[in-house]
């Protein structure tokens, strides 16, 4: 099997180039040692103008049948024969792809010491690949080599070109042709797509692939409108493996549409621990208030929206009033501790029908979080910068629309109660602000008439008659009256 990448230039920037940035010399014929054969990388042409290099595996079959038994899942496909009748000498596939991390590990990170600025710009590139195995056909090719800026020539192979009654062979040639990509990302595509469209490998899926996808697929994975089945496909359908890295994969999308780092999105957890944070009397005195507060409003379906570690999660699966619970956060950190926290995996069928987790951003609206009876926004908002407020008050109050809706937030005036604070700081390093009574409800009131709610004020802890209780909560139920008055208009 092979595969060639072809380069044009000028006498200024001669197409030579190529070879720095491959590291590997055009006036050599190079072999190097692969678990399951040779590779051969050598320069059919290379001059100025035009220059091309080739990737050759020679693979040998009886390594591949020796270490191939026993992998289970992600082996050759038609196992029954693989030992005896197979292409995987021939036809482009996880082998290739593995020969081509290897071979050109350098150039698949974009690392060229001689030749840096042109290994940052994009090329003029064709590449091609003779026999490729296409699982999907020619349509699903193009689906998912468009998305990424190539210009795509896919022609099936006949079965036989003395019957073509016998129709066309899963096989294609590609050509694929850019003049706006990099080296580095051409070959981090072919890397993750080569396996994608033979739709098996070589090896055992373990959970380190899902580190590869991620490190492959960086810049144009996230947004690929094929993403779920690429991802599925490069995990050989582990569906374990798949849910996590479509799990890292939308935070990585989060992140990007939020212009932030992903580790700033997945802070919800401090990283040096996961260990239960013990309760201190002011949680349970909110968990306790905000219980009530749900009980009075008669809500049974119920949204806890920045769930965190899952303790107000765990408190609401304890009553059976609450017959579906769902936590919400755009923590993967966060929602796998309360996960364990909950022992979602022991948990009985009833007792589990009860309950969801899901990741998403309150930052944007989501037909997920529609239908329920009730929100609870519990020391969420102050983790917002203060700009981004708007656009979580119309996914909650605007998109979602529960009926009741409860938000806790700290009262920055209780503040100078606590002794170990110091003066002017917040209670939490990610607060981003922290409200006085007055600003509280202000905003509050301007939410509720924006959207059509009533809203009262709780107060939660000791209220202390100088400076209010410790934290403040307002209670949002929907105006009946303005909302059949809206309707009807």
């Amino acid at each position: 099997m092979f595969l060639t990448i072809t380069t044009t230039g000028t006498p200024e920037r001669p197409a030579t180039d190529l070879g720095f940035l491959l590291h590997k010399h055009p006036e050599k014929a190079q072999r190097f040692s692969t678990s399951y054969g040779t590779a051969h990388v050598l320069y059919p042409e290379a001059d100025d103008q035009r220059c091309t290099a080739a990737l050759l595996l020679e693979v040998d079959a009886v390594a591949l049948v020796r270490r191939g038994k026993g992998k289970g899942r992600g082996g050759a496909p038609d196992a029954a024969l693989a030992q005896y009748v197979n292409d995987r000498p021939y036809a482009a596939s996880s082998l290739l792809a593995v020969a081509l991390s290897a071979v050109f590990s350098s150039a698949m990170r974009g690392v060229c010491n001689a030749r840096p600025e042109r290994a940052a710009e994009p090329l003029p590139l064709r590449i091609e690949v003779p026999s490729l195995p296409a699982r999907g056909g020619p349509e699903l090719v193009r689906r998912l080599f468009e998305p990424l800026g190539w210009t795509v020539t896919v022609e099936p192979v006949p079965l036989d070109v003395q019957f073509p009654e016998w129709g066309d062979s899963r096989y294609v040639r590609l050509v694929l042709e850019s003049q706006a990509l990099t080296l580095a990302e051409a070959l981090r595509h072919l890397y993750v797509l080569l396996p994608v469209l033979d739709d098996a490998k070589h090896y055992w899926v373990a959970s380190d692939e899902v580190d590869k996808l991620l490190r492959a697929g960086e810049g144009w994975l996230p947004d690929h409108p094929e993403q779920k089945l690429i991802t599925s496909r490069y995990l050989s359908r582990r569906w374990s493996l798949t849910r996590e890295a479509m799990e890292r994969l939308e935070l990585v999308r989060l992140a990007e549409a939020d212009d932030s780092e992903v580790e700033d999105i997945d802070n919800a957890v401090e990283a040096e621990t996961e260990a239960e944070e013990k309760p201190t009397p002011l949680a349970v005195q909110r968990r306790d208030a905000i219980l009530a507060a749900l009980k009075a409003s008669g809500a049974a379906r119920v949204l806890d929206l920045g769930c965190g570690q899952g303790q107000l999660v765990q408190a609401l699966l304890k009553d059976p009033a609450f017959t579906e619970i769902v936590g919400v956060d755009v923590s993967m950190r966060a929602l796998t501790i309360a996960g364990r926290r909950l022992k979602l995996d022991r948990m009985g069928e009833r007792q589990a029908s009860r309950v969801r987790l899901f990741q998403s951003s309150l930052a944007y609206t989501d037909s997920r979080l529609k239908g329920y009876d009730a929100a609870v926004l519990s020391e969420v908002v102050e983790h917002l910068d203060l700009p981004r407020l708007p656009a979580l008050e119309y996914a909650v109050f605007g998109s979602a629309r529960p009926r009741t809706v409860l938000v806790t937030t700290p009262n920055v005036e209780y503040n100078v109660r606590w002794e170990s604070l110091p003066a002017g700081h917040v209670r939490h390093s990610d607060h981003r602000f922290e409200w006085t009574r007055e600003e509280f409800r202000a905003w509050a009131r301007a939410v509720a008439e924006r959207h059509r709610y009533e809203v009262e004020f709780v107060p939660v802890g000791l209220d202390d008659p100088e400076v209010g209780p410790p934290t403040q909560m307002a209670v949002f139920n929907v105006n009946v009256t303005d909302e059949k008055e809206a309707k009807a208009a």
